[in-house]
């Protein structure tokens, strides 16, 4: 992390990877023992924190879906007011932040603002799912292509434009993202456009947290499950040619 400009600072956006510490990038644990202050996600928090420099302040911005939450102008407004303090400042965000992550606004504010700025990648939760599953998330031979998608558009609600060809392809490993609620609606959508209800789907939950729980099973199955499901923590779904059969669907333990 370059010095910090006394009239500018400087921010770090780093990525936390899915919540295990030990999948932080050494530059990600360089920058929090440097860091003056700390705005981190609830789900970069944990033992990722222990990295962090015990003088450096740590405020709370997660966000939460269906749980108060800061405001994402709020967010950007403490990024600038930290940075023109002359601080270091690094943003905590879960996964890789420039995935879903909500990275696109902070960047445009700390443009504006004239803040100096870095990006710091990091493990996405999909390849933490798919590593703890003992899959790829490529084939070779049957799914050539990778594509991550989103369950929920702003309002929290299913997307009205998806692209239904590209993602009830089965020739492609698809990774949805914040799709518990959405995905029972989703599958219905898929199976018109072909997908058959029998494709391979993992089900990933809390990934990289002591309380992570894995489910292989179907596309049909999945949904019928999600339907009336309480969601209580952070998930993602993966279907496609994934590297399992019919027999072996069970829960990871």
């Amino acid at each position: 992390m370059p010095d910090a400009d006394p009239a500018t600072g400087f921010v770090s956006l780093v990525s936390a990877g899915p919540g295990d510490p030990e999948l932080l990038t050494l530059k990600a644990v360089n920058r929090l023992a440097l860091a003056d202050v700390v705005l981190f996600d609830d789900l970069a928090s944990g033992p990722v924190l222990d990295h962090v420099n015990p003088k450096a302040e740590l405020i709370s911005v997660g966000k939460r879906a269906g749980r108060p939450s800061a405001r994402q102008e709020h967010v950007n407004m403490q990024l600038v007011s930290h940075a023109q303090m002359g601080r270091r400042v690094v943003r905590l965000k879960s996964g890789d932040s420039g995935i879903f992550g909500r990275l696109e606004e902070e960047l445009i504010a700390l443009t504006e603002a004239g803040i100096p700025f870095e990006i710091i990648p990091g493990v996405t939760s999909a390849s933490a799912a798919a590593a703890a599953a003992g899959i790829p998330l490529t084939r070779r031979l049957t799914a050539r292509r990778l594509q991550f998608v989103t369950g929920a558009d702003v309002t929290g609600q299913l997307p009205d434009d998806i692209n239904w060809t590209a993602i009830a392809d089965p020739k492609v490993t698809t990774v949805v993202f914040m799709g518990q609620r959405s995905f029972p609606e989703l599958a219905k959508g898929l199976r018109a456009h072909g997908l058959p209800g029998s494709t391979p789907a993992l089900f990933a939950e809390a990934v990289g947290h002591p309380h992570q729980r894995l489910l292989r099973t179907t596309v049909e199955e999945l949904a019928r499950m999600l339907q009336d499901a309480q969601v209580t923590q952070p998930g993602l779904i993966l279907y496609g040619p994934l590297a399992f059969s019919e027999s072996e669907k069970t829960l990871i333990k």
